[in-house]
C-alpha cells in the first residue's frame, strides 16, 4: 500500500524525544537500556524455557509464553527509537517508517489486550472447573484464544492507520514525542479531524475501556470463589491475583487516557507513553510468570542443562545426541 498520497508532502517528522537535557539524556538512556534488558532477557528465558522443559508443555505454560512473546515484541517497536532518540537532539523518522511503526506498534498492542483477556478466561477456568481444566483449556482452545487476538490486534491496528490514511500532511511535522502515534500524528493533518479522531477513539479508547471494565469483572469474580473456597495456596492466589490486576491497570488505565479522548497536549503524556511501551513489557514476565513456583523449577533446570551442555568436552570425546522433547501434545 501506498503510503504518501497526492496531497502530502511531508517526507519525515521530527521526533523531540522525552528531554533536551543531554546530561538528563544519557541518564535516561542508562536507565531505559538497563530496562530493556531486563526485559529481553526475562522474556527469552520464559520462552526458551517453555520451549525446552517438557514439563511446561501445558496450556497454561503456552499462554504465558505467548504473553512472553507479545512483550518482547511490544517493546521492539518503541524502544530502540527511543534510546537511540536519547543519544542525538535532532531525531527524525521517515513518513513511511512513521506510518509503519503506529501499525506494528497498535497491532501488538490491541493483540496484547485481546490476550489478556483470553488469559482470564483461563484463570476463571483453573478457578471455577478445576477437574475439568484440562478438557475446556485444551490446546484446540489456546490456540484459538491466542490466533483471535492477534487477529483482533490485526484488524484494531489496520483500521487505526486506515483512517490516518485518508488525510493529508501537508505542513508541520513536529512530535512531541519518543516515537509516532497516531493521536499526535492525526493532530499535524491539514484538514479538518474531528471525525477522524472521534472514529479513532471510538477504535481505541472505547475499546479499551470495554475489555478492561471485562478484565476487572472477571478478576472481582475470581477473587470472590477464592474467598469463600477453602484451599492449599489461597493467600499466595488471592496475592497473585491482586498483583495482576495491577499490572492489567498499568497497561489499560494509561491507554485509556491516551486513546479515550481526542489529543490535547499535556506535560504527563510522555510519562504514561514510558509506562504502557518500556515499564510494562519488563512487569509482566515477574508478575504472570516468575512468581510460579513451577516456572522458577523450570527455569533452574533448563539454565542447568544449558550449562551443562557447555562444558569443554574431552579430547576424542564424542557428545551422544539426545532425543528432543520439544513437541507439544
Amino acid at each position: 500500500m501506498e503510503l504518501n498520497n497526492i496531497t502530502t508532502s511531508v517526507r519525515e517528522f521530527v521526533l523531540l524525544g522525552l528531554t533536551q537535557s543531554c546530561k538528563l539524556r544519557h541518564c535516561l538512556f542508562a536507565i531505559f537500556f538497563l530496562i530493556c534488558i531486563i526485559t529481553w532477557l526475562g522474556n527469552f528465558t520464559i520462552i526458551a524455557t517453555v520451549v525446552i522443559d517438557h514439563q511446561l508443555h501445558k496450556p497454561m505454560y503456552f499462554l504465558l509464553a505467548n504473553l512472553a512473546f507479545l512483550d518482547v515484541s511490544d517493546s521492539l517497536v518503541n524502544t530502540p527509537k527511543l534510546l537511540s532518540g536519547l543519544f542525538t537532539q535532532h531525531n527524525t523518522i521517515s513518513f513511511s517508517e512513521c506510518f509503519l511503526q503506529m501499525f506494528f506498534f497498535h497491532f501488538i498492542a490491541g493483540a496484547m489486550a485481546f490476550f489478556l483477556v483470553g488469559m482470564s478466561v483461563d484463570r476463571y477456568v483453573a478457578i471455577y472447573e478445576p477437574l475439568r481444566y484440562l478438557s475446556v483449556m485444551n490446546w484446540t482452545t489456546c490456540t484459538g484464544l491466542v490466533v483471535m487476538a492477534w487477529f483482533g490486534g490485526f484488524v484494531h491496528s489496520a483500521i487505526q492507520i486506515g483512517f490516518l490514511l485518508h488525510l493529508p500532511f501537508c505542513g508541520p511535522n513536529v512530535l512531541d514525542n519518543f516515537y509516532c502515534d497516531a493521536p499526535q500524528v492525526i493532530k499535524l493533518a491539514c484538514t479538518d479531524t474531528h471525525m477522524a479522531e472521534l472514529q479513532m477513539v471510538f477504535n481505541g479508547g472505547v475499546i479499551l475501556i470495554i475489555l478492561f471494565v471485562i478484565l476487572i469483572v472477571s478478576y472481582i469474580v475470581i477473587l470472590l470463589k477464592l474467598r469463600t473456597r477453602i484451599m492449599e495456596g489461597k493467600g499466595k492466589a488471592l496475592s497473585t491475583c491482586g498483583t495482576q490486576i495491577t499490572v492489567v491497570s498499568l497497561i489499560f488505565i494509561p491507554c485509556i487516557v491516551i486513546y479515550a479522548r481526542p489529543y490535547k497536549k499535556s506535560p504527563i503524556d510522555k510519562v504514561i507513553c514510558v509506562i504502557y511501551t518500556v515499564i510494562t513489557p519488563m512487569l509482566n514476565p515477574m508478575i504472570y510468570t516468575l512468581r510460579n513456583t513451577e516456572m522458577k523449577k523450570a527455569i533452574g533446570r533448563t539454565l542447568g542443562k544449558i550449562f551443562l551442555s557447555g562444558r569443554i568436552q574431552k579430547p576424542g570425546q564424542l557428545a551422544h545426541p539426545k532425543r528432543s522433547h520439544l513437541t507439544f501434545p
